[in-house]
């Protein structure tokens, strides 16, 4: 092959690779329509958008952690716990209040768990798994088992957050969108999202380059734990109620789809709009499924191995790279 059809031939290799996941998608996306007629009806596709909403939003977070070297196993129990928090605050003290708790709520979990792994030095699969434990038993211990949805639901109002659409777009997906323009600006523009690479990508060469590692360590998991706590008052929205067993495997979707998305789990690399498209990849897989009647089990089961998967592509690029 001569120099320039191989040098065309080698650019569109990359690019594919480089832009697998939205490929990946559209497949999903098009083997979903041809399989089942409900699938592009309304209704299938709203309920698409908000099964997705949560899980961008918790998913953003973890790519600042995936991104900084680290993992987060407690966000889904975050979750949980922050819409337990913000459903009984508001049945006291009004939406505001709630909301206001329940975010704080999340970002003071994400706040313990970015200490405990950049200055107390804990693995993060140790610390985030305590923290798991943890903030399941509190909140199972708060509400005593039992949805917090008072006698009379949850204020009209807030109920309305999830049920109401703008410009035919279901509110609650509005709040990805918004947190997206926020996270994307912080993560690709500016000098924090930079310091976040280099930290992920060699943290000896990022600290002897002036940059404080543990601090910008500690800031993704606080960030995190941020966007759990607004995951956690969103699913309260949609579930009426804060239910403590609400979000298990949350953590595991989120993190699934930062790694579908092309993020490493070494650090160092991925993009946020990537990992959006890799929430659309589980959800939409998940829903076509649902559609053609496969059991839900074998859901967790293609996430599981996704994560796999992904993992040993990863691994086998960066052999190819050295």
């Amino acid at each position: 092959m001569s120099g320039a059809p191989r040098s065309a031939a080698l650019r569109l290799a990359r690019a594919l690779v480089h832009n697998a996941p939205i490929l990946v998608l559209v497949i999903i996306f098009a083997t979903g329509a041809l399989m089942s007629d409900r699938f592009l009806s309304p209704v299938n596709l709203r309920n698409i958008l908000l099964q997705a909403s949560i899980i961008s939003v918790l998913a953003m977070g973890m790519t600042f952690v995936i991104i900084s070297g680290g993992f987060d196993l407690s966000v889904g129990s975050i979750v949980a716990a922050s819409g337990c928090v913000a459903a009984w605050t508001m049945l006291h003290l009004g939406v505001a209040a709630g909301v206001l708790v329940g975010v704080v709520a999340g970002l003071a979990a994400g706040i313990v768990n970015g200490a405990l792994i950049a200055w107390l030095r804990l693995n993060p699969f140790i610390a985030t798994l305590g923290t798991v434990v943890i903030l399941r038993g509190l909140a199972l211990l708060f509400t005593e088992g039992q949805p917090i949805s008072g006698e009379a639901g949850l204020p009209a109002v807030f109920l309305d957050y999830a049920r109401t659409s703008v410009l035919g777009i279901p509110l609650l997906t509005w709040t990805p969108i918004v947190l997206f323009l926020i996270l994307g600006w912080a993560l690709h523009l500016s000098a924090y999202g930079k310091k976040l690479y280099a930290v992920g990508g060699n943290a000896e060469a990022a600290f002897l380059s002036g940059i404080p590692v543990d601090r910008i360590r500690a800031s993704a998991f606080a960030l995190a734990g941020l966007t759990a706590g607004i995951a956690g008052v969103m699913l309260a929205a949609r579930l009426q109620s804060g239910q403590p067993t609400a979000a298990e495997g949350y953590e595991l979707n989120a993190i699934a789809a930062v790694i579908l998305g092309g993020a490493s789990l070494r650090g160092g690399e991925g993009r946020l709009a990537m990992t959006i498209v890799g929430v659309f990849i589980i959800v939409i897989l998940g829903n076509a499924l649902n559609l053609m009647g496969v059991n839900s089990y074998w859901q967790r089961i293609a996430v599981g191995a996704v994560i796999l998967l992904a993992a040993a592509a990863d691994q086998i690029k960066r052999s190819r790279r050295h």
